[in-house]
């Protein structure tokens, strides 16, 4: 079957929507009672055979009804993205909307709160990804003299996530001294993202020496060391909802997921497969990421900064979740977090 008529299309989405609602294999009698199909329960059962032979629901039973495979899943999902406007209730909308609003002005823990927040809602594994380090703003260095020889390095991005260390110099200097190396260092390379300021440093500490005193120079080549570099895996930066897995997922399952938040690789394929397109996106069976994750999806929305730079949040439940409230309340979750991250 390339491609299915509109009457096999309108019987497979029943199912699938049944099945989510009911939790039970689903018979041509009980469509003709939920749904308005105006077809008899014959011609139903036989569209069903034609749509079980091309993949799209299974019989777990031979005396019981059909339930939707993956492919059924995909499809279904890709109609809803495609074919309707999803909304959220007002009441939900508002609920996450305020819980988002009380962290707006700590953006180090919004991001975690917003994961938590999704999870409560949804009763669903909720995770969220950081923005990429190298991406983020430089917007500037201090330094502050310590004690004797010591000094603190503060460097402050344009999202407001800080890194701090101390540092040793070769001789004592005033704050004075400090102020002024750390207001070139800005002038130079604020605005630039951490990667594009990493690499300028280099490149003028081998080619321009000379211009810049011994102090200037010993705090460059520190600066251009403290700065966070990619690790070719992406940390969780929220992760909340672990109680819920036992009553969506088997011990196997929640092996598997408790694996995979482990292991750094999983982030990198996580946001392998978001990479590609903004927004919402909807993974039916995670075992093309995690192989003990096949009877389980992922609905997960990208979010952005006014710096645009981007994370991801999103949830992990069974294939059979209520799309049409889930992916609405991811998308509304990244919107939300989009609206707050871009004021400041």
């Amino acid at each position: 079957m390339k491609k299915l008529d509109e009457r096999r299309k309108k019987i497979l989405k029943a199912i699938v929507q049944s099945y989510i609602d009911c939790n039970t294999p689903i018979g041509s009698v009980l469509l003709t009672k939920m749904y308005p199909i105006g077809l008899s329960s014959a011609t139903i059962r036989n569209i069903m055979a034609k749509l079980e032979e091309a993949g799209y629901i299974s019989q777990p039973h031979t005396s019981a009804g059909r339930v939707p495979t993956e492919k059924g899943y995909r499809f279904y999902v890709d109609n809803l993205l495609e074919e309707q406007s999803l909304t959220l209730s007002s009441d939900l909308s508002r609920e996450l909307s305020n819980k988002l609003r009380s962290y707006e002005k700590n953006n180090n823990v919004l991001i975690d709160e917003a994961a938590k927040t999704l999870s409560s809602v949804s009763h669903y594994l909720a995770i969220a990804t950081p923005p990429k380090v190298e991406d983020i703003l430089l917007k500037r260095i201090k330094f502050i003299k310590y004690e004797k020889r010591q000094v603190l390095t503060i460097l402050i991005s344009d999202e407001g996530i800080v890194e701090n260390k101390i540092i040793e110099l070769d001789k004592i200097h005033s704050q004075a001294q400090l102020d002024e190396a750390a207001m070139y260092i800005n002038s130079k390379f604020s605005g630039l993202s951490l990667k594009e300021a990493r690499e300028r440093i280099s490149n003028q500490l081998i080619k321009e020496k000379t211009l810049y005193n011994r102090l200037t120079a010993n705090l460059l080549y520190i600066f251009k060391n403290i700065i966070p570099q990619e690790t070719g895996s992406q940390p969780l930066n929220g992760l909340s909802g672990t109680s819920y897995l036992t009553d969506f997922a088997s011990m196997k399952q929640i092996k598997g997921i408790l694996r995979a938040i482990e292991d750094k690789r999983f982030m990198l394929k996580l946001l392998q497969q978001i990479s590609a397109s903004k927004g919402t996106q909807v993974i039916v069976g995670m075992d093309q990421i995690i192989p003990a994750m096949s009877e389980l999806s992922m609905v997960i929305s990208t979010f952005s900064s006014k710096s645009l730079v981007s994370g991801a949040i999103g949830i992990i439940g069974p294939t059979r979740m209520n799309y049409m409230k889930m992916i609405p309340m991811v998308d509304h979750t990244a919107k939300a977090l989009t609206k707050i991250l871009s004021k400041f």
